[in-house]
């Protein structure tokens, strides 16, 4: 990037071409310029903009927001006379994704914000796209929207991001796609036989893996099936489930996970595969995160079942009133008894008739769910969906957030929701400690405080800046984010500093207390040594739940003198129906029918659900037992008119 210096030499001469006398006379040169910026000497490189006699030395430069051109002259451009992109007076300003980090943009003309010049809608962050340029090399750097690479990377280079000429990391890598060259091996029944793991295959014997006929991405071994001989089909839950909904239901005795039998007689259900086994569908991305959310949730629950253990015997009832949970909650969390190592019962005392469906673990259930929905909407937190701790004094000073903290523990360990409504930015306060994290304009609630940031940040001139600066100058007089400001790029810091005040530093009283309430039952200690996993179920919504999630949930038996494989062959449809929205109830209706639960709390059930096909006229729920009995009939539409007449009535009267 030196001005001074030329490649005269070939490739193998000198340093990469530049030859050693000409380096010596440069560092001659530059020896005595100063640079513009740290008013060092040493500044080999000078703009090219006509008439400017500025220097700096190239770190100075990117500090500044200089752009240095990674081609042909190797042009170098100073703060004031850098190229910039130009945007259309009727195009739309806002936000946007950027489409490689996917984290929100601001669509403004800036140094640390580029536009694609191909597609209209394509914003990234700089840092982004130097990231993806030094991964990808010149031969792959391309749009991540439209793939266009000459057009695309004629701009990106005008504007500065160097594209090495060079292969791509993913192909340098040895042994990238050896994945993709293995079948899939693999058992995937709940229970698996085979002392020697899931992946253990021996041909020719019961160990061998049969993989489904259908889609080939599911496998078992011959005898977690009871398969006798390999000739055998053999499907997935999956399309066994597609064959159900469509009508076909087979009389021949094909095994499929959903109907598998173990040698003891009892019956298997599908296990999750591991997101490290290959699987070949078009929705293999969104399978693998489902995949992969699955898993982190499944080691919550083991983790919370860990600390359940601390629970004993002795019981601790709370009278709760539905109509005002908060008060009444807190009463009886403060109450001289209370201990969350006791079993907790819970009596609604607003409740004029208790359903005789109804029982201890339901009304536990639906005493935390409102518990949740309160805390989220009060004036502990603010934001919109992802929340913060806010600043309420009269709850500081009647230590309502280590009661909240409290709760949640309390929550999480008996069997409750979870929050779901932490912001990113609040789990790593907790997690890694509020000195370690970075907030984003996003954690600001306040209307007025995020307008003041936002004509800070998106100042494009000293002048703009310190008008800006003024007219809030009380607010960072306040805040104590007064700095002298000499230069555009001090923004940057400002901007910073009232983030931390507003999000972080103002409610450090407030998040101290959370922290020693969630402490409780020692959930904060296993929230910061498995934070990957946590953040699943206190950062987000339970998700939706499906036929697949329903059919995974529970555990099919069945009297000797049932067919199990109709009987589950219904039962799969139905829960396809349902899922489809051909049917009155819904999936969360047929939830609450065998539990008494909405959804699927992170520690899951206790005791796990099951299905029992007996030969009774109607279905029931049993939600002492988890169990759902379900009628053994003779065509699918009978089966489907039984559980919706149940259900909607049987629900419809507990509402009532």
């Amino acid at each position: 990037m030196s001005s001074g210096i030329w490649q005269r030499g070939e490739e193998d001469e000198g340093v990469d071409g530049f030859l050693i006398m000409d380096i010596r006379k440069e560092v001659n040169r530059a020896a005595k310029l100063k640079c513009n910026i740290c008013k060092k000497k040493g500044a080999s490189i000078g703009c090219v903009a006509p008439k400017c006699k500025r220097s700096y030395h190239f770190p100075c430069g990117i500090q500044k927001e200089c752009i240095f051109q990674f081609m042909e002259d190797f042009r170098s451009y100073c703060w004031e006379h850098k190229p910039v992109q130009k945007l259309p007076d009727q195009e739309s300003r806002g936000t946007s994704q950027c489409t490689i980090c996917l984290d929100l943009v601001e669509q403004l003309p800036m140094y640390t914000v580029l536009k694609s010049p191909c597609c209209k809608n394509a914003w990234f962050h700089r840092e982004c796209l130097q990231y993806q340029a030094l991964s990808a090399g010149i031969f792959f750097f391309r749009c991540t929207v439209c793939n266009n690479k000459d057009k695309f990377q004629k701009e990106m280079l005008r504007m500065g991001i160097h594209i090495p000429e060079k292969d791509a990391s993913w192909e340098l890598e040895e042994n990238a796609y050896q994945d993709l060259l293995q079948c899939y091996q693999h058992c995937d029944i709940k229970r698996c036989l085979c002392k020697k793991g899931r992946d253990y295959n021996e041909p020719d014997s019961k160990w061998e893996i049969k993989r489904c006929q259908c889609c080939g991405s599911r496998g078992t071994h011959l005898a977690c099936s009871s398969m006798k001989s390999w000739e055998q089909n053999w499907e997935c839950m999956e399309c066994r489930s597609i064959f159900a909904k469509s009508g076909n239901y087979s009389k021949q005795k094909k095994r499929s996970l959903a109907t598998s039998e173990k040698t003891d007689g009892t019956t298997c259900l599908l296990e999750e595969p591991s997101p490290k086994c290959p699987r070949q569908s078009s929705g293999s991305q969104r399978n693998f995160l489902l995949q992969h959310l699955r898993k982190q949730r499944m080691e919550v629950s083991n983790i919370l079942k860990e600390l359940k253990l601390q629970v004993n015997t002795k019981t601790t009832r709370l009278n709760i009133n539905a109509e005002n949970i908060w008060n009444s909650a807190l009463k009886g969390f403060r109450q001289r008894n209370f201990s969350p190592t006791n079993t907790i019962e819970i009596k609604f005392t607003n409740c004029k008739k208790r359903s005789k469906t109804d029982t201890s673990a339901a009304s536990k259930h639906r005493f935390f769910q409102l518990l949740m929905v309160h805390l989220q909407n009060s004036s502990l937190f603010e934001g919109s969906s992802a929340k913060n701790l806010s600043l309420d004094f009269q709850a500081v000073k009647e230590n309502l957030y280590f009661e909240a903290g409290k709760m949640i523990a309390v929550s999480l360990v008996h069997g409750g929701p979870s929050p779901g409504f932490f912001s990113k930015t609040l789990f790593n306060c907790l997690v890694y400690g509020p000195e370690n994290v970075k907030p984003a304009l996003e954690d600001v609630a306040d209307v007025d405080v995020a307008q003041t940031i936002k004509m800070i940040k998106y100042a494009n001139s000293l002048s703009s800046l310190q008008s800006a600066i003024h007219n809030c100058y009380e607010f960072l007089a306040a805040a104590g984010c007064l700095r002298p400001v000499t230069a555009l790029c001090d923004k940057n810091m400002l901007v910073n500093d009232i983030l931390i005040h507003h999000v972080i530093k103002r409610i450090t009283s407030p998040l101290e207390s959370f922290r020693q309430g969630l402490k409780t039952l020692g959930v904060l200690e296993k929230m910061q040594m498995h934070p990957d996993a946590f953040s699943t179920v206190l950062c987000h919504k339970p998700e939706r739940l499906s036929a697949e999630t329903i059919c995974d949930l529970f555990t099919i038996h069945s009297s000797s003198d049932v067919n199990k494989v109709e009987g589950a062959d219904f039962w799969m449809g139905y829960l396809q129906d349902v899922e489809s929205g051909e049917s009155v109830v819904t999936l969360e209706d047929i939830l609450l029918f065998a539990t008494g639960s909405f959804s699927i709390p992170p520690i899951g059930f206790d005791p796990e659900p099951t299905i029992k096909f007996l030969h009774i006229r109607y279905p029931i729920g049993n939600r002492l037992l988890n169990c759902l009995e379900l009628p053994v009939t003779k065509t699918y539409e009978q089966f489907k008119n039984k559980m919706e007449f149940t259900i909607r009535n049987t629900l419809r009267v507990e509402r009532e």
